[in-house]
């Protein structure tokens, strides 16, 4: 076992920190009353009250506007057993509420109590994000850990997060642990898909979805499917397969749109789904123009919205696509909208949603407000671990 990681320095919190904070797991520059020793960056801090009071130990980063990420609010070593026993939570916890699946995540940073860290695991592979100095000081042991604790046989570092430059850190892609192709296959329901792990969008496929696509395709069965934002085409693949007679992907990104019709053609639906190039408000517009209608509507945009700063543009451009969309729904059909803008609350999103309805001219009834997988728990204390919001609404 490695030796134990003993505290270097101790970080005096601010009395506001201790009432806004609460629960919260993040030490922000600006709470810092005091800081004693010589702690460099990626050392274990104890965090301690205005009285003194021992309030938490977590890891230290000079540069980072988040000084400390505490790990734990007790007064206990971090060390090589520590880390075992935070992977192992979360794997246990994974165990109990993902199913039909081989593709989720394994571990979701904060709300895992491992702040800085984010590893999905496809099959054999896990695909590991070191997102804070002193979690990327410890990238060999956490490597080794899912190893030895969770059954994978590969693990693939993807630390090409622009995040990790605000850590004073530099990109990296590449096998860590193992190696093997890039591209692995998954399973999820009843469909298959390629996860590009070097190349594509975040780890290489977004697990956060996985429950709502499940739920679109179920509303997807004798009809016409509209797919905005298609990426690789996983909400219409599972829509085919759930029995939509016809299935239209819409995407800017032609390398996305490629591996669409891959895996139209790997689950056998080819024949039904069709891909093109487009801009999404361009295109929307154009088909609202020609009439189209379509019995399910799938809304999945990139963020819109990063940071406060760009709520009031983020909001119109929601009402803007929702509007569009709902123009394209048949009489009683369904649409699926969803928002993965952390600036943009549940009740924000809804009151785009409805706006835009208002000025469609078409009455919607809510079915579902769903939102990220259960994979991606959310800690209660930090509302930055919730994020995605997914509407499943009738059109009348």
């Amino acid at each position: 076992m490695l030796s134990e990681d003993k505290p270097t320095g101790q970080v005096r919190i601010t009395r506001q920190r201790m009432i806004e904070g609460a629960g919260h797991l993040w030490v922000y520059a600006g709470h810092i009353g005091q800081v004693t020793g010589r702690p460099a960056s990626g050392d274990v801090v104890d965090v301690v009250a205005p009285n003194g009071r021992f309030y938490g130990r977590g890891l230290f980063n000079p540069v980072s506007k988040i000084r400390v990420r505490l790990l734990t609010r007790a007064d206990e070593p971090i060390d090589q057993a520590f880390w075992a026993r935070r992977i192992d939570q979360a794997s246990r916890l994974r165990q109990c509420v993902v199913s039909e699946t081989t593709a989720y995540r394994l571990v979701y940073g904060e709300a895992d109590l491992l702040p800085g860290l984010v590893i999905d695991r496809y099959g054999d592979v896990a695909v590991m994000q070191t997102l804070s100095a002193g979690i990327d000081q410890r990238k060999e042991l956490l490597a080794d850990l899912l190893l030895n604790t969770t059954g994978v046989r590969s693990v693939f570092l993807r630390n090409d997060a622009k995040s990790r430059q605000l850590e004073g850190l530099p990109g990296e892609r590449g096998y860590i642990r193992g190696g093997g192709a890039t591209q692995v296959e998954i399973r999820e329901g009843p469909a298959r898909f390629l996860v590009d792990i070097e190349r594509g969008q975040k780890t290489g496929w977004f697990c956060d979805q996985r429950e709502n696509r499940l739920a679109a395709a179920r509303l997807a069965r004798g009809g016409e499917v509209l797919e905005v934002f298609c990426h690789t085409g996983a909400f219409g693949i599972q829509a085919a397969l759930a029995g939509a007679t016809f299935v239209e992907g819409l995407d800017v990104s032609e390398d996305s749109l490629s591996l669409a019709r891959h895996h139209a053609r790997q689950n056998g639906v080819e024949g039904r789904c069709s891909y093109r190039g487009a801009d999404a408000f361009d295109e929307l517009r154009r088909l609202v123009k020609l009439g189209r209608r379509y019995d399910l509507v799938t809304l999945d945009p990139p963020a819109f919205a990063r940071s406060q700063q760009a709520l009031s543009r983020a909001l119109a451009g929601y009402k803007d696509v929702n509007l569009l969309g709902l123009k394209l729904v048949k009489p009683e059909g369904f649409m699926v909208t969803c928002s993965c803008s952390h600036p943009v609350t549940e009740e924000d999103f809804w009151k785009a949603v409805r706006l835009a309805a208002r000025d469609a001219g078409r009455d919607i009834r809510l079915i579902e407000q769903r939102g990220q997988s259960p994979d991606h728990p959310i800690l209660g204390g930090m509302p930055e671990t919730r994020y995605l919001k997914c509407l499943i609404l009738q059109v009348l």
